[in-house]
């Protein structure tokens, strides 16, 4: 039998305390600790963030259960709320991305990225005021609604920063969407400190913070071009177009991009509006919208977050006097080499730079299995298992990490593009929301050797990316499309050209 350990932040509670006693729990400084015995439970799974951002909200919800009904809450009902309040993020995120089609059509890139930035702000109200508030139900919703936000968001930045890119450094640009991701996680996690902000007193102030990007973006976004590819083939507004795209390229001739464009739009008149089941049952777009989900899939069931749930014990087990420095550092890499990727994706491509991402990151998994079941015997081996978490994180900014984003936006043509990344999208957070919930479980029965699962993943990963994944690098949107249009009158026998499909909008139907 194993323990399970929950943490209850104490006030000027005695009576509470003196509950507690009576109860079988015992005082450790500030903290009590629930002792109960539970089958399978390890104790240093709490132990991985002691004092933490996460263990100083989780007291928080014991402390509002205990000023509402004046005893702790049920071991129970604080697994059910702090679970809910974990996954409903990812919940969020899933309702966003398949909304994106919803907002571009409608409002265009730029001025939809701008709109939503009030749910930002209304998240930021919400979590920032639980506590004052003694609500958790506050946090919840607020974390729903920062979850929708980040759902649209991973949907219109990465096919804004694609539709103003020149083609030549369309991967280069696309990667800094991943870049701002790994720079805010890395501010996340020093700002979570115990020190700084993670403790009882700060946690709503550091939760709040998230109002202070929203607001810069409502600052900046105004000054910001509309993308031009909206302008001349969604709205017919090619004066527009050409003045967007004369200061976007610094230059009065601007003709290949606008006769790209032009043709590009003669395509989508020669289209039908067809509904998003046909992403799936049209043979021209069945093999991207695929070739989509798997990329994404790859990169939520690549086992990053089981490498940064292991990466603070892995820390503690090497002698790491203050690992959770050593999971910042962690968070380092993560942006190092997602700046190495945002110089080297117009050299190397998009699909060798994958490849070498899921392949690095297979060979780390391995290491990491050996290491971690050999960690009692050999004590030399925490530093392999150190080493290989670095390299896990570094190959996973290599390709994977970025790669998918922008990846999708490149793939599908004006019209589907974005319906293609409101699916795509909704796959990505999904995997996201099942590896958030399962892996726990996952990891408890397998212990060590989950990283097996993981490389079996990243192998069949790496050989789809090989065989069906085709290089955007230096290809315009409409030489992609019609490459993959190419290859369906190669393989159909129908002599008309497969109808392409228009964007998820108001008048689309699902």
């Amino acid at each position: 039998m194993g323990e399970t350990v929950l943490t209850v932040m104490t006030g000027n509670l005695e009576n509470a305390v003196a509950k507690a006693k009576d109860k079988g729990y015992y005082l450790n400084a500030n903290i009590f600790v629930i002792i109960e015995s539970a089958p399978d439970m390890k104790p240093e799974t709490l132990a991985m963030c002691p004092a933490g951002v996460w263990a100083v909200i989780e007291g928080f919800i014991n402390y509002t259960w205990i000023q509402r009904y004046n005893e702790p809450v049920e071991a129970s009902m604080l697994t059910t709320i702090w679970s809910l309040a974990v996954a409903i993020f990812s919940v969020g995120g899933m309702i966003g991305s398949f909304s994106v089609g919803l907002f571009v059509n409608r409002f265009g890139r730029r001025n939809s990225m701008l709109m939503i930035n009030g749910l930002a702000f209304i998240a930021a109200a919400l979590m920032g005021f639980s506590k004052l508030a003694s609500s958790f139900e506050m946090l919840i919703l607020g974390r729903l609604i920062i979850g929708i936000y980040c759902g649209l968001t991973t949907g219109f930045v990465p096919m804004y920063v694609g539709e103003i890119s020149p083609t030549a450094l369309r991967g280069a640009l696309g990667t800094l969407h991943q870049l701002g991701i790994v720079i805010g996680i890395l501010i996340a996690q020093i700002f979570g400190l115990d020190s700084i902000m993670g403790n009882e007193s700060l946690w709503p102030l550091l939760l709040g913070f998230l109002f202070l990007p929203a607001l810069l973006q409502c600052i900046a976004l105004p000054f910001c071009p509309k993308s031009p590819r909206f302008l001349l083939i969604n709205k017919n507004e090619e004066s527009k177009a050409k003045n967007v795209l004369k200061k976007l390229r610094g230059t009065t001739d601007v003709s290949s991009d606008l006769q790209e464009m032009k043709e590009e739009s003669r395509q989508m008149m020669r289209e039908k509006k067809v509904t998003i089941p046909e992403l799936f049952r049209s043979p021209m777009y069945r093999q991207p919208i695929v070739i989509a989900i798997v990329l994404q899939l790859s990169q939520q069931l690549s086992g990053i977050n089981a490498i940064f749930y292991y990466s603070t014990s892995i820390f503690e087990k090497a002698g790491v006097e203050q690992p959770v420095y050593a999971t910042i550092g962690s968070g380092v890499v993560n942006t190092a080499f997602t700046v190495v990727s945002l110089f080297v994706v117009e050299r190397a491509g998009r699909r060798t730079l994958h490849l070498i991402g899921l392949a690095g990151m297979a060979i780390c998994a391995i290491l990491m299995t050996i290491a971690l079941v050999l960690l009692d015997q050999l004590t030399w081996m925490s530093y392999i298992s150190i080493i290989a978490t670095f390299g896990f994180v570094a190959f996973f900014e290599i390709g994977p990490g970025p790669i998918p984003w922008f990846i999708v936006a490149e793939l599908f043509s004006q019209g589907p593009r974005p319906a293609a990344i409101a699916v795509s999208g909704l796959c990505n957070w999904t995997a996201n929301f099942i590896v958030g919930m399962c892996f726990q479980y996952v990891e408890l029965l397998c212990g060590p050797y989950v990283f097996i699962i993981f490389t079996v993943l990243l192998v069949l990963f790496f050989v789809f990316t090989y065989f069906k994944v085709p290089e955007t690098k230096g290809r315009t949107f409409d030489e992609i499309a019609s490459g993959f249009r190419q290859g369906v009158g190669a393989n159909s026998p129908e002599k008309h050209g497969p109808e392409e499909l228009n964007s998820l909008g108001a008048d689309s139907q699902v």
